[in-house]
């Protein structure tokens, strides 16, 4: 008996079958014999018999996800295919149903040697899957461009080493959070790897220039969600069941939102068909644009739209195998929806469009509410949950200096001058006590660094709703005008024409003399991503469209700056930690944990103030609202309940995966004490952060409503859409009815402060 009846799909592309699956069929069966991988025993079980193999159909999937591949190119991806599902089985039966972590991981060591990144192998294969990578990068590598060799090979090491990380968790009876699950199930799931067979597949390589920024970031990440959230649907029955495992997103819902598994099982799918919604909204709008802006030549934007389309069609394929292959729970599904068309059923263009049209109709309803919210909502007082501090608070002994000298620094480069901010409202705020908590150990001068960072991001928030929110085409160019404001060593900026400019002229000179030109141009492309982030939240203001959940998750990361505090970080430890440490997923769960942590909370504080105040759609309590269709006291629970998923996270890295980290690589002293001061240095920030939202006035209803009653009293003077105009320059911004400030913490001088990048001894004034 199935464990839930499976849900109604968003399908919005037909999918195509292959005409060289008959051969293909032959190939990979006797490829599969070649390498041993049928009825040969491995430490005495038999992993796959013919049968097996047969009814998996391995070369189905790969004919409906690559329907227009030559027979060559078919038979190379299926033995792939083949290659993967085998290790998948091969790693559950040797080491995931026994527990063996030791033993899986010189098991994961030996096959990365078959898989170089340049020159030839020189191992010799021991088992059927060394023996079948061997064959297979061999037949692959040598016809694809060095860009693309070390995207797939990153792409294939993430496949196969995040396989500890499910071993880790069924040994630990551990279920992931959803937003943890999401990023790792990316990993070992298997879908970046996969688009990059399709890349190969349809020769269409996307151009190297492009390939790693954000709407391609997204075209990827948003399949490889799909993908993996209807895999999940699938097999769930076998995996947790059968297998006992632990890495499906329906019991990862299940448990978190504390629902039947069939409720667990429809949020899977709402949230799958809300990755779709995004993929195509960013290949419609972003990818045509991300074109012109780097003069991609017409043959690289051929290729990225085929590249484009081989992701659709994998949707559709892949879809279309999952109700056929015995591998997976799919009784009934066929004949649910429609019959076997493809393979000798009722067939034609109107079946397919009678089936897409009822899927788009299923799933309407959740389109609808991202694009219908009325901005300023009126909510009145929203009462919280408890929300305790997540670690012991300690004050930097600083913190009444900094608060006598609050003004200084904003007076000096004119924060106070541009009718955004006032000295009532900078004291309110009481950013140092921000300040105080995040890096209680620093010195006066670091302190001061901070706190200035600090201001300035919580400024430029403000400054972004307020001035800039109602002109998109301002935001942009702010933003780009900003960056020259972070030059090269010996590259003059230019003058500053606002307070914005002139602060951020300050800030990077005072953090940046000390560092090497390559720390430098790592520190910038941070600060970029931070200020990228702020223009995506104006764009799809501008669109009136509540964004994806994970789309959201993603970007508010960015958009609070902890990608900063982590590019900062590996600049001060750089020099005791290998650099492969601070890419492994234990660092990443430190980092994004503390962040996500951190931005929740702001979150739900904010919340009103965002959402009545200031009209905007960027907020976790909205995002859950809308995507669930839950009233505003379960979705600020569930909020709640993902913050202390998120700090749960943190803490079982620290107290777990650090001293495993520490073994696995065989760190010094020096080494283990750097990482555990980086861990330290989090927990302040979690807790400072924390602590501020909980003393701030800045989130009370008095100080909400002065700040409207002020605003109102100002003369209204419109935005100029020259950023060498802006209202900084020229008069009094134009407030919107009812608009505050939004603050995003942004934890940039915090970075600077607590890891003691020295400053110089006398900042130049601006």
């Amino acid at each position: 008996m199935q464990p839930f009846v499976l849900p109604e799909f968003y399908l919005s592309y037909p999918a195509r079958l292959n005409p060289h699956l008959d051969g293909a069929r032959k190939h990979s069966k006797a490829w599969a014999y070649t390498m041993d991988m049928i009825d040969v025993p491995q430490h005495g079980t038999v992993i796959w018999n013919e049968h097996d193999l047969d009814s998996h159909d391995y070369a189905l999937l790969c004919s409906y996800t690559h329907p227009d591949a030559a027979p060559q190119e078919l038979d190379l991806v299926t033995d792939w295919y083949v290659w993967v599902f085998y290790f998948d089985d091969h790693f559950l039966e040797l080491f995931k149903r026994t527990g063996d972590i030791e033993h899986a991981r010189g098991y994961l060591d030996r096959i990365a040697r078959f898989m170089p990144a340049e020159g030839e192998i020189t191992d010799t294969p021991e088992n059927p899957v060394e023996r079948g990578l061997t064959d297979l990068w061999n037949r692959t590598v040598p016809h694809r461009s060095a860009a693309w060799r070390r995207r797939f090979r990153e792409s294939t090491r993430n496949l196969l080493d995040e396989s500890l990380w499910e071993l880790a968790n069924i040994n630990e009876s551990r279920v992931a959070n959803p937003i943890e699950y999401v990023a790792m199930r990316r990993k070992v799931g298997g879908a970046p790897w996969s688009a990059n067979l399709i890349e190969h597949s349809l020769n269409a390589e996307v151009p190297d220039e492009i390939a790693a920024k954000r709407p391609m970031e997204v075209l990827r990440d948003c399949f490889a969600d799909a993908v993996h959230l209807r895999n999940d649907l699938f097999s769930y029955q076998r995996e947790v069941e059968d297998e006992g495992e632990l890495s499906n997103s329906v019991l990862v819902f299940e448990k978190f939102l504390g629902c039947t598994t069939q409720e667990a099982a429809d949020a899977v799918n709402d949230l799958l068909t809300s990755r779709l919604h995004q993929f195509e909204h960013t290949a419609l709008t972003e990818v045509p644009a991300l074109f012109d802006e780097h003069g991609v030549q017409p043959a690289g934007r051929a290729e990225t739209f085929a590249y484009v389309k081989g992701l659709q069609d994998w949707q559709s394929g892949g879809h279309e195998w999952h109700l056929r292959s015995s591998r997976y729970m799919n009784e009934g599904a066929l004949e649910a929806r429609g019959g076997p068309e493809l393979l000798g059923g009722p067939s034609g263009l109107g079946t397919s469009a009678a089936r897409i049209f009822r899927s788009v109709a299923t799933t309407a309803p959740q389109r609808t509410r991202s694009f219908t919210h009325h901005p300023h909502e009126q909510l009145g007082p929203v009462p919280l949950p408890a929300l305790p501090l997540p670690f012991p608070l300690r004050l930097s002994p600083h913190l009444s200096a900094e608060r006598t000298k609050i003004a200084d620094w904003p007076r000096r480069i004119g924060l106070l001058s541009e009718g955004v901010w006032d000295t009532a409202r900078l004291r309110a705020s009481d950013v140092p006590l921000a300040t105080a908590g995040i890096c209680p150990d620093a010195p006066p001068e670091q302190v001061s660094l901070t706190n200035d960072w600090l201001t300035w991001g919580t400024y430029a928030d403000d400054y972004y709703t307020e001035v800039l929110s109602s002109d998109l085409s301002a935001t942009r160019l702010t933003t780009e005008r900003l960056k020259l404001f972070m030059p090269t060593i010996g590259e003059p900026p230019p003058s500053p024409q606002t307070a914005l400019e002139t602060g951020l002229a300050d800030l990077w000179q005072r953090t940046t003399g000390p560092l090497s030109p390559a720390e430098r141009e790592t520190f910038r492309a941070t600060v970029e991503s931070m200020i990228d982030a702020w223009v995506w939240e104006a764009a799809t203001q501008a669109q009136n469209r509540i964004p994806d959940p994970i789309d959201y998750v993603e970007m508010r990361r960015r958009a609070f700056g902890s990608d900063l505090v982590a590019s900062i970080s590996r600049l001060t430890n750089s020099r005791t930690v290998p650099e492969e440490i601070h890419r492994s997923r234990v660092i990443e769960a430190l980092e994004d944990s503390a962040a996500d942590y951190a931005w929740l909370i702001n979150d739900l504080f904010s919340y009103r103030k965002e959402i009545e105040y200031e009209g905007t759609l960027h907020n976790a309590v909205l995002v859950v609202r809308s995507f669930l269709d839950v009233e505003q006291d379960r979705a600020i629970r569930i909020v709640a309940d993902l913050a202390e998923a998120r700090l749960a996270e943190f803490r079982h890295a620290a107290d777990v995966g650090l001293p495993g980290l520490f073994a696995d690589y065989g760190l010094d002293t020096k080494a283990r004490d750097t990482l555990t001061a980086y861990a330290d240095l989090l927990k302040n920030l979690m807790t400072g952060i924390a602590n501020w939202h909980h003393e701030s006035a800045r989130y009370t209803d008095e100080e909400l409503e002065r700040v409207r009653a002020a605003q109102l009293t100002a003369e209204p003077t419109p935005p100029a859409a020259n950023p060498m105009q802006h209202p900084g320059c020229t008069g009094t911004p134009h407030v919107p009815l009812g608009a505050t400030p939004r603050f995003h913490l942004n934890a940039t001088g915090l970075g600077t402060k607590s890891l003691h990048i020295p400053a110089p001894s006398s900042p130049t004034p601006h």
